[in-house]
Order: C-alpha cells, then sequence, then structure tokens
C-alpha cells in the first residue's frame, strides 16, 4: 500500500467512520481478528449467545416469528445448543414473501434499512435490516476481504452489476442527494471506483483494459464469470502490461478453469467469496487457499438434506443446501432462511493460516450463464438479477431463456404487472441485448429443477 493508502487506513477511514459517521465498524473489526483464531468451542458459544438473544427479541417483538416458535412448540429458553434450532422449519423466500411486515420487529431496534434481491433462484425478494446488523456486516466484509490484502484506502477497482442508463436515473430520483453525496465521499475516500460487468464484448471489454493501464488497481473486485472472462481476453491478446493485482471474486462460484485464466492475467493472488444480497459476505477465502472461512460470529450456517418434511445436517463432504441465520438482524430476521444455494463443508482439520473458522469445501449452483447480443458480445446472466431488484414487488419469479436464433424470451409470474412497468423493464432490458428480439411472456408457475434450484438463465444449445 502507498502512503496516501496508510494515512487512509490508518487515519482518515477511522476518523470519517468513528467520528463523522458515528459507526462502530471497526471497534467491531478488532473483535473479529481477536475471534477467529479462538477455540471452536468459545466461538459456538458465541454464536449460541448471539442466537439466544436473536430468539428471544424475535419471540416477543416479530410475529411471524412467534407464531412459528409456537406452533414447532419451541421457546427461546429450549434453545440450549445449537442444534435445537432445527426443531424449527425453514423459512423459504416464497414464506418470507408471503409474510411481508409480519417479519418486522415492533420494538427497536427497527429495521431501517431496505434492500431487495432476485437471488439466485430468480424469485425476487424485498427485505430489511437495522443499523446494528449494518454495522457487523460491515466489519465482516472488511476482515474477510482483509484475508486477500485488502485494506481501506487500496486502489480498487469494482468490476460490478450491471446497471442500465434508466435503472440509474430511477436510483438518482428515489435518492437524497445528501445520500449520493455520502457514498460519493465513501467510495472517494477508500479509493473506490466501478465499472459495469453487464456487457463484455471486445469494445467493452478493450474499455476495462485501458482503465487498467491508465490507473492500474491493487485490488479487483468481480464477479466471477466476468473476471474470468476479462482475463481471457486479455490473455488471447497478451494485453497485460501492469503488476500482479489481487483479485476477489464474488457472485458466482470461481471454476478451476476460470481461476487459472485469472492467475495469468493478474497474477496468483486470487480469492474467492461467497455472499448473498440478503446478509453479505458469507465466507471468505484465506491464504491458504483451502476453502472459504465461515462469517460465524455473525451469520450461523447450516447444511441440510431434506428428508421428508423435515431436514438433517450434511455428512461428510455431502453437499447440502445453505441455511442461514443472521444473528445480528434484530429488525427484521432472518432465522433459518433457505438461501436455495448448495454447498459442502471442508475438512475439519485446523487451516494452515491458524484461524479456526470452519471452512465450505466448496460452492455449488451459483455459476450464471452468459448471453450473447446481436453482435456475438456475451452478457451477463447476473443483468437479470440486478435488474430484477427494482421490480421486486410485481414479479414473483422469473427466468430468461435465449433460443438458438438468440431471441430471448423473459418468463415472469407477474399477475400484477402493469403495462407501464413491463414497458420500463423491457426499457432497462434492451440496451445490454442490442439486436436481440426481446419477448415477455407471463407465466402462472416456472418450474425448478430436480435439485430444487430455478435456473434464471437458460442458454438453448
Amino acid at each position: 500500500m502507498d502512503p496516501l493508502g496508510e494515512l487512509i487506513d490508518r487515519a482518515l477511514f477511522p476518523a470519517w467512520e468513528g467520528l463523522v459517521r458515528g459507526r462502530p465498524t471497526l471497534r467491531l473489526l478488532r473483535y473479529l481478528r481477536q475471534t477467529e483464531v479462538r477455540p471452536l468451542d468459545e466461538l459456538e458459544a458465541i454464536q449460541l449467545g448471539a442466537l439466544r438473544r436473536l430468539l428471544r427479541h424475535a419471540f416477543e417483538h416479530v410475529p411471524f416469528y412467534r407464531a412459528r416458535m409456537e406452533e414447532a412448540g419451541l421457546l427461546p429458553e429450549d434453545v440450549r445448543a445449537l442444534s435445537d434450532l432445527a426443531r424449527l422449519p425453514l423459512l423459504e423466500r416464497g414464506d418470507a414473501r408471503a409474510a411481508g411486515d409480519t417479519r418486522k420487529s415492533t420494538a427497536p431496534p427497527f429495521p431501517t434499512i431496505r434492500k431487495a434481491t432476485s437471488g439466485s433462484s430468480g424469485e425476487p425478494l424485498s427485505f430489511a435490516y437495522d443499523a446494528g446488523s449494518e454495522h457487523w456486516r460491515q466489519a465482516t466484509k472488511l476482515r474477510g476481504y482483509g484475508w486477500a490484502g485488502h485494506r481501506v484506502g487500496t486502489r480498487t477497482l469494482h468490476y460490478w452489476g450491471a446497471v442500465s442508463p434508466g435503472a440509474q436515473a430511477t436510483a438518482r430520483r428515489s435518492s437524497s442527494r445528501s445520500h449520493a453525496l455520502k457514498v460519493a465521499l465513501d467510495r472517494g475516500l477508500k479509493r473506490e471506483r466501478y465499472l459495469d460487468c453487464g456487457v463484455r464484448g471486445d469494445e467493452e471489454l478493450a474499455r476495462v483494459v485501458e482503465e487498467l493501464r491508465r490507473r492500474p488497481p491493487e485490488v479487483l473486485i468481480c464477479y466471477a464469470q466476468a473476471g474470468a472472462d476479462l482475463a481471457r481476453w486479455i490473455n488471447a491478446r497478451g494485453a497485460r502490461s501492469w503488476p500482479d493485482v489481487t483479485v476477489l471474486t464474488a457472485a458466482e462460484r470461481l471454476l478451476p478453469a476460470d481461476r487459472a485464466a485469472i492467475v495469468e492475467a493478474f497474477g496468483p493472488r486470487v480469492f474467492e467469496t461467497y455472499g448473498s444480497r440478503e446478509v453479505m459476505l458469507i465466507a471468505s477465502e484465506c491464504g491458504a487457499h483451502d476453502g472459504l472461512h465461515l462469517s460465524m460470529e455473525n451469520l450461523l450456517v447450516e447444511l441440510v438434506v431434506r428428508e421428508g418434511e423435515g431436514t438433517r445436517p450434511t455428512r461428510p463432504e455431502e453437499i447440502g443446501e445453505v441455511v442461514i441465520t443472521d444473528l445480528h438482524n434484530l429488525g427484521m430476521p432472518f432465522i433459518r432462511y433457505a438461501t436455495g444455494d448448495l454447498a459442502r463443508m471442508a475438512s475439519r482439520a485446523r487451516c494452515a493460516c491458524g484461524r479456526t473458522l470452519p471452512r465450505l469445501g466448496a460452492v455449488e449452483g451459483r455459476v450464471t450463464e452468459s448471453l450473447v447480443d446481436g453482435e456475438g458480445r456475451r452478457v451477463s446472466g447476473l443483468l437479470f438479477n440486478v435488474m430484477m431488484v427494482a421490480h421486486g414487488a410485481s414479479i414473483r419469479a422469473f427466468q430468461a431463456v435465449q433460443h438458438r436464433d438468440r431471441a430471448v424470451t423473459l418468463r415472469v409470474v407477474a399477475p400484477d404487472l402493469a403495462e407501464g412497468e413491463e414497458r420500463a423493464l423491457r426499457e432497462s432490458l434492451e440496451p445490454y441485448l442490442r439486436g436481440v428480439p426481446l419477448r415477455i411472456e407471463r407465466v402462472a408457475d416456472i418450474p425448478t429443477e430436480r435439485s430444487g434450484k430455478r435456473r434464471i438463465v437458460v442458454v438453448e444449445r
């Protein structure tokens, strides 16, 4: 890190985050750096204490969970071990949608931060969380990224989600000027830049490479498939002219061939992360590159297999569904939330890095297929996830199908979608699907695959 980065990391950012914004993020980060090496039984005791606090609050102040616990015959004081939580049913995405405001706390802390996600299953969901949960999320992210050597003040380029001009205008209208100013100041102070990875044709990738040459970053944070496409373009043309760059990948599974391409283009420091919009960073890869450490002080992660009407924990090396309990979101809790993702645990042996946090061995089912536009340029399948966030209240589920002639059919379960909203959706998508016929088809249901997941992008071969 250069002298300016050191100044930001050690002085300017702490003053901004702690004194100006009044947030305890860095205090929590120091705590997390201490707990990550504690014995596993101590970490599980920390989890259990946070879980019991969450359940007490949910039982007393969240109508949805009080009804759930009463129906299951489970009172907060009955939970004496982490395994006791399995007595509650899973929270499916459809359940969370149907519950609406009954999942919100009726007493402080209230949910003040509102977001939405389409998720890997293609079923939109609106949710919220309280300020205390946000502080934990940010501290957890700083720790996880820190394992890759990233620090606040590091010159960072985000090759990130597609946002159309129409969506940007909508965001600007819905965001206050003061909030926009805070975001700009925050990114400027952290030395973060953002480039759209939505379309990845020759022209777009050439512009990214030009930016890399003009202002080489120390860290690149990218969607896994977007980073791999960029790397292959660079490698095929011998376009690399910069020193090694640390790369953190997200949003999709990092496949071995993708990692190899990124290593060739940017150097050996490649790190995979796993998260979701609902809870942010779930797990991160450390320098030992032997799985992804779970953020267990912030989240309780279960891997389960469905059997009959119940579930059981996975066995060693067995793939299971990822089920998450957000330990610090009291405002609108996620308790035993079935993410729709599949994963398996790594070995129980202690990681060579010395951290005792358990590790995921691999995350399955997160690879989003890419489409092509009329000129043959690759278009990120995650485009649809991003665009659907604005339509979560009207669109219950969706799936994009690109046919052999390149035409795209967007299937939506949306009985309440107004004509004006459908037109706005089409206008937001068309700039990314240039030269490709787009048809929006309203359907009653979109079946899931045998795995239980719904593919959000299907490319006919």
